[in-house]
């Protein structure tokens, strides 16, 4: 039996979004080399216009970026490990999903929809905070020119407005396709419960229906 098409586009989704997480951790941890393993989000800048150089003045907490970092390599983990799953159970010829994994995998996709959306906040916000900062210099037109701006040392921003903007990006699409995931695995239920053959456990089994039609007490008489 072939795989549904429900389920091929799932494991496809499972595979941008094992592509969205390593973007947003590795974005995140390029950010923070820029600036001496410093988490940038929700930090200031501020520009010297006579020297044409700027500087961060202030810095969030490590651990902030870190916990971006670590949300997004776990679900970029999970992915690989679920597409691997169903590539070895297609070999060995299962093309269906017990209950068991289905509600294994909703558990998983609504743990995931909460944290992705705490992380795609922290980006949010933290990135608008620090382009307000960068634009409270006169000198500066647009957050991304100061990335054409000297730092000084030790802060390299030459990619600083790349990085984080493109963890953000990735992140709210990490998110949103997780939504999409969801939507598909309750469709993919609701599928099976209409098509389930009823078993010994359901309250809809009769056991007068296993019995003989003629009993052995007539059969005898």
């Amino acid at each position: 039996m072939a795989l549904s098409w429900l389920m091929v586009f799932e494991h496809i989704l499972y595979g941008v979004c094992f592509i969205c997480g390593i973007i947003t951790s590795a974005s995140v941890t390029v950010s923070q080399g820029e600036f001496a393993g410093q988490c940038i989000l929700y930090g200031t800048v501020k520009c010297n216009s006579s020297v044409g150089e700027c500087t961060a003045t202030s810095f969030s907490n490590v651990s902030l970026c870190y916990f971006v970092c670590g949300v997004s390599v776990f679900v970029s983990l999970y992915c690989f490990a679920v597409v691997l799953h169903r590539i070895y159970t297609i070999f060995i010829g299962e093309t269906t999903r017990e209950s068991v994994w289905m509600n294994f995998y909703f558990a998983c996709c609504g743990i995931f929809i909460f944290f992705l959306l705490i992380c795609s906040c922290i980006l949010q916000v933290g990135f608008d905070k620090l382009c307000t900062s960068i634009l409270e210099n006169k000198e500066i037109k647009s957050c991304s020119d100061a990335q054409q701006k000297s730092w000084a040392t030790p802060y390299k921003g030459s990619l600083f407005y790349t990085n984080i903007y493109s963890a953000k990006s990735a992140d709210w699409v990490n998110f949103f396709l997780w939504i999409v995931i969801l939507g598909l695995l309750i469709v993919q239920k609701r599928k099976e419960s209409e098509f389930r053959p009823l078993s010994a456990s359901d309250p809809e089994w009769s056991t007068a229906e296993n019995e003989p039609i003629v009993s052995s007490k007539s059969r005898q008489s």
